[in-house]
């Protein structure tokens, strides 16, 4: 079983701006983060990984952080684009479902930090199943 690590918790009222980090929240079920863009969306909570962060920085030059590219969930320590569609993951006390990986170039509204996007090759998309509060430093369950 994969285990990882919440490095940040990002949240904006606005599609198409980089998203604020914040300590802790909700995820809700049927809503995803209440207030959120996205929320009660098909794509309730979007999801990307630091190591995709860090390596687009590394290659660019740039200095992009958590909440850069508008994801809701940074993580580390957990392959993001490995998990197959359907699996659950723990994060603190709520339960999310994998429903897509990336995104479709037909479909790829996303927000673009100096030209850069990351979702739709390096995010995942889940809904919650499961409510609960989830906090900065809280481990991820990859199957459970």
């Amino acid at each position: 079983m994969q285990k990882g690590k919440v490095i940040a918790i990002c949240t904006g009222k606005i599609k198409s701006k980089p998203k604020r980090a914040v300590d802790k929240t909700l995820l809700k079920v049927g809503v995803g983060i209440p207030g959120d863009a996205h929320a009660k969306t098909y794509k309730e909570i979007s999801l990307l990984s630091i190591e995709a962060i860090n390596e687009l920085n590394e290659q660019k030059g740039i200095k992009a952080k958590p909440g850069s590219f508008a994801e809701n969930i940074t993580t580390k320590g957990v392959d993001l684009m490995s998990i197959p569609l359907g699996t659950k993951l723990k994060i603190g006390e709520a339960l999310i479902e994998i429903i897509q990986k990336g995104k479709k170039p037909s479909n790829s509204h996303s927000y673009s930090y100096k030209g850069y996007s990351l979702l739709p090759t390096k995010g995942i998309f889940a809904k919650v199943i499961k409510s609960g509060y989830v906090k900065v430093g809280d481990e991820i369950l990859v199957g459970i």
